[in-house]
């Protein structure tokens, strides 16, 4: 059984530890996003903290926004595999299908993620809650035509995606 969701009066309470520490979840082993969002607060919505959030990463240097796109898995990848996902990308992963993949389906996600490793230098990000199997791997291939630029804006467009389910899925009004 999980814990109840927090509450928004419960995190306009918190500390700034303790607010980084309880939402850092939602942004890929990158609590700074949460951490710095929290000089925002009190927030009177979700979508209020969300907002907060995403002015964070538009704000940050490019170095950061790396980093936190470079936190993110491959998916269908060697840490899929291996099991050793956060528990929030298992449950991802898993709810496109991405655990259950046929061996051509394996062998076509690990050539496209190579390939976009290889040309923009960090792993494709996707809002999989949002995708099939069969959408994400259209969408693999068809932002490798773009722009290392244009990637890296929508890598930061999908963890805001990812980060608001997340969010949505922990916190209560």
């Amino acid at each position: 059984m999980s814990a109840p969701p927090l509450t928004l009066a419960d995190l306009n309470r918190m500390n700034r530890t303790g607010f980084a520490t309880t939402l850092g979840f939602a942004f890929e082993l990158s609590p700074w996003v949460v951490k710095r969002a929290y000089d925002a607060a009190p927030f009177d919505s979700v979508e209020a903290l969300h907002a907060a959030t995403m002015a964070v990463l538009e704000a940050a240097p490019e170095d950061e926004r790396l980093a936190l796109i470079r936190a993110h898995p491959e998916l269908a990848g060697k840490t899929a595999i291996a099991k050793t996902l956060t528990a929030e990308s298992n449950a991802e992963q898993a709810s496109a299908g991405l655990d259950r993949l046929t061996p051509e389906e394996f062998e076509r996600f690990h050539a496209l993620n190579a390939a976009y490793r290889q040309r923009f230098g960090f792993p494709f990000i996707i809002a999989v809650r949002l995708n099939d199997k069969t959408a994400i791997l259209a969408a693999m291939q068809a932002r490798l035509d773009n722009d290392r630029a244009a990637e890296i804006a929508e890598a930061i467009a999908q963890i805001g995606l990812i980060s608001k389910l997340r969010l949505q899925d922990a916190v209560t009004a």
